[in-house]
């Protein structure tokens, strides 16, 4: 589909660009491009890491061994920088969050009609490609790692330890109420920092390229490379916030004292 064909005027070309291809109702609507595309990405992910792994050497390495060895060696140095208790599912859940997040943003990258007039042809009417421009992929992440955050608070401390740093946390046990409000308004702020972050960045990126797309096609080229060069930048930075702001949410988390 193109600026011209389909959706008769900008506004139903943008709307069409945003709208999921979901089934269901209200809360349980379910996206089921965001649930795909998420899927076929961490397929992704594990088998060229899991093709690097089985065909590694010693000897002079191919350029998957070496761009895998590089990611590996640099979650591993972030690990060891923002995390300070002893945990070996922390670096592969950094490497597992930095790479599907950002295979997730590089869906962005691809040009804003492909995907979708690719499944207009096969009956797809509504085709989002960017799971980072779903709020429920990125709220889906966030909550998830929230979850992690309670159960190894609880396993590290202990139920009544967790329990005394929730009631007891800064201004003493006497002041339990005020202190159990702080709380649960810094646990909120964890995932709704998180996923709002990602997504906003993501959607006004992808919104930016719908917009470039709706302008004539001579003008296109001198827009679109130079915003795709400096989303690029985009993109991996963000990929790198939430794996970093994981990391150091689950380390406050192992703190036991």
């Amino acid at each position: 589909m193109s600026a011209g064909a389909g959706p008769h005027s900008a506004s139903e070309y943008i709307i069409h660009h945003l709208h999921p291809l979901a089934v269901g109702e209200g809360f349980w609507t379910l996206h089921l491009d965001t649930m795909f595309f998420s899927l076929a990405l961490g397929v992704l992910f594990l088998w060229l890491f899991r093709k690097a792994a089985i065909n590694a050497t010693s000897g002079v390495p191919g350029p998957l061994q070496n761009f895998c060895e590089i990611l590996v060696e640099f979650v591993d140095g972030q690990v060891k920088d923002s995390f300070h208790g002893h945990n070996p599912v922390i670096a592969p859940l950094a490497l597992t969050i930095f790479v599907w997040v950002f295979l997730w943003n590089t869906m962005d990258l691809l040009p804003v009609d492909l995907l979708p007039a690719i499944g207009q042809l096969i009956g797809i009417p509504y085709l989002r490609v960017v799971p980072s421009t779903d709020l429920n992929s990125t709220f889906g992440l966030s909550i998830s790692v929230l979850c992690l955050i309670y159960y190894y608070s609880i396993k590290v401390k202990g139920g009544g330890g967790f329990a005394h740093e929730v009631l007891g946390h800064p201004f003493g046990i006497k002041a339990a109420p005020a202190n159990l409000l702080l709380r649960i308004v810094e646990d909120l702020a964890k995932p709704i920092s998180l996923a709002l972050r990602l997504f906003g960045n993501l959607y006004a990126g992808e919104l930016i390229f719908i917009l470039i797309a709706l302008l004539p096609w001579w003008v296109q080229p001198l827009l679109g490379w130079p915003w795709a060069v400096f989303h690029i930048l985009v993109i991996t930075l963000q990929a790198f916030i939430f794996m970093t702001l994981t990391i150091v949410y689950l380390s406050m988390a192992h703190e036991d004292h």
